[in-house]
């Protein structure tokens, strides 16, 4: 008779999982026994249960199917909690084993003992305590459709003597129903009626629409749309389209942020975009989501559709009239170009630093036609979001809604694992990739290829420009960086550092072709702005009151290489 873990094993086997990443304990023992017996699972071992959780959010979010990651009891399964935080924020399918103290123990402040299912209630859309043998087939079945059909994290906290149970229940095949979702009939009419009266639409494009670009270039085009992306939305949207005008946001850029506020009705596809202050002050706004309780939440909407976008707009296409005349359109797609030109006049190469946008773009030019990027929280996030070309086969993937450092590897371990042929660039912040340091081991000893660039500039840089901008002097975000080519080096990593521009293409070039796992640091500008689209008058302030400040107490030196390094933006 099987072990109640050895059902857990086979029955996610029976479903498709064939990885789990984590890191062992006793409270785990009957889960890793059970995985070391079955074939075809592959268990990942990282140096940090956080990285666990991001990595099986990587691969949740690439393959759209359920990943799993484990945690021992007590610190074990709570170091999984920020990047189940970033799954469950991401919105991909992902179960969490939580191995808890024994059963007779819980509630005598033992030896490691938390209350998990209360801890992760908040990162889930599941969490429960098996606290009987029996339960537990009923309770992983709950739990993976829950994760699956709500795609979220399910967590089940499972003692380590429960799991070592016997159990008669066989193992069960767990799958995603296919579904399509489609609003109401009243609903579709007053979308096409407002559509219809509308002078000047701007699409608003989010993840939401991965698997509906047909169906967005189309509407775009009877519409005579531009399309602006969220973050999320650029690998769905950004490519063979010419609506495209890119990003709004507080990453975003000018062309995008004027073809939202411009406009006098905005569509909204599949985004939960954020940030009030981009929307348009009076437009009509529609809204379409598979979520209804998404629908108003950042911004006034006019009109509700509940549903998925390629079915919404296939609804709505033949309840549209004569194509719009395409003055707006114009007018945004030669902003867009306009600010594509200044932004890649910024990607050059300098006699006297290394330009983070010159990097990037290299690491655009030279990365594999169907390479997945992972960029760091912060300003790798920025490059990526202005630098690297989607064509409907490229990747991005990042924690663009948890926003955590240190994703960036951590992701590169999923990604990496879950298809060992395909190129994986991890785009690293030298403070992101020193917070789990140690997950440059998780990719020597699983073997995996991940090829991880660091912007180097000595500092938690964005936290900086977001100091500057209001108005305070930096402070406490200097970082003493050992050479991480060298680190690299030391574990088993080919390490290559970089200190020029004119030296910088070859070792793109050399990092990139490397067979196997391999670490570019590169010297980057510290002193880089990566302007927003719009400069508020608050922003202006402060950085005024920065400039005097800082001159004030004695670091003008910053102030004058925080201006040369920025004339071409600044001037």
């Amino acid at each position: 008779m099987p072990t109640l873990a050895q059902n857990i094993v086979d029955t996610l086997h029976a479903s498709g999982v064939r990885r789990v990443y984590g890191l062992p304990g006793d409270s785990l023992n009957g889960f890793t026994d059970a995985l070391r017996v079955t074939d075809d699972i592959e268990w990942v071992h990282v140096r940090h249960e956080e990285a666990a959780a991001f990595a099986a959010s990587a691969e949740a979010a690439l393959t759209g199917e359920l990943a799993v990651c484990a945690g021992s009891c007590g610190p074990g399964n709570l170091h999984l909690i920020n990047g189940l935080f970033d799954a469950q924020r991401s919105r991909v399918p992902v179960l969490a084993i939580a191995a808890h103290i024994p059963t007779d123990e819980i509630g005598s402040g033992y030896f490691q003992e938390t209350h998990p299912q209360e801890l992760f209630r908040e990162c889930s859309v599941y969490a429960e305590h098996v606290s009987s043998p029996d339960q537990m087939p009923r309770m992983l079945r709950i739990a993976m459709r829950e994760a699956i059909e709500k795609r979220g994290v399910a967590v089940l906290v499972i003692p380590g003597d429960i799991a070592l149970a016997d159990v008669k229940a066989a193992a069960e095949e767990i799958r995603a129903y296919p579904s399509r979702v489609i609003p109401a009939e009243s609903q579709l009419v007053r979308a096409a009626d407002a559509l219809n009266a509308a002078k000047k639409v701007t699409i608003l494009a989010g993840a939401g629409v991965a698997g509906a670009h047909d169906e967005l270039i189309a509407i775009a085009e009877k519409l005579q749309a531009p399309i602006v992306h969220a973050m999320r939305g650029k690998e769905f949207v950004a490519y063979d389209n010419p609506y495209d005008v890119g990003m709004t946001g507080l990453i975003g850029v000018a062309s995008g942020y004027h073809a939202m506020r411009e406009c006098d009705t905005l569509l909204m596809l599949g985004t939960d975009f954020p940030y009030q202050q981009f929307f348009p002050d009076d437009a009509t706004v529609i809204q379409v989501d598979i979520r209804g309780e998404q629908i108003g939440r950042r911004t006034h909407v006019d009109v509700g559709l509940v549903g998925g976008a390629a079915e919404t707009i296939s609804e709505l296409l033949p309840r549209l009239g004569a194509t719009k005349k395409s003055s707006h359109l114009k007018a945004a797609v030669k902003h867009y170009q306009r600010t594509r030109k200044d932004l890649d006049d910024l990607a050059t190469p300098s006699k006297r630093t290394i330009h983070p946008q010159y990097l990037a773009k290299l690491i655009d030019d030279h990365a594999d036609p169907d390479a997945i990027f992972i960029p760091d929280v912060g300003s790798p996030t920025v490059w990526a979001a202005r630098y690297l070309t989607m064509n409907g086969r490229r990747r991005m993937i990042g924690s663009f809604t948890h926003g955590s450092m240190a994703n960036a590897v951590s992701q590169a371990v999923g990604a990496q694992a879950q298809d060992r042929s395909r190129q994986v660039i991890a785009m690293a912040g030298d403070g992101g990739l020193a917070m789990l340091l140690g997950e440059l081991i998780t990719l020597t000893q699983n073997g995996l290829n991940v090829k991880t660039v660091v912007f180097d500039n000595s500092s938690l840089n964005f936290v900086e420009l977001e100091m500057k901008a209001a108005g305070f002097v930096t402070f406490a975000t200097g970082l003493d960086n050992p050479d991480f080519s060298k680190v690299a080096e030391a574990v088993g990593i080919k390490g290559i550092r970089v200190e020029t521009s004119a030296d910088l293409p070859a070792a793109v070039e050399e990092f990139l072709a490397h067979d196997g796992p391999a670490v570019l640091d590169v010297m980057t500008e510290r002193q880089e702005l990566s302007m927003p689209p719009n400069i508020t008058l608050e922003q202006a302030k402060g950085f005024t009151l920065y400039a005097i400040r800082t001159v004030l107490s004695g670091k003008g030196d910053e102030l004058i290489d925080l201006a040369k390094t920025n004339m071409r933006q600044l001037f």
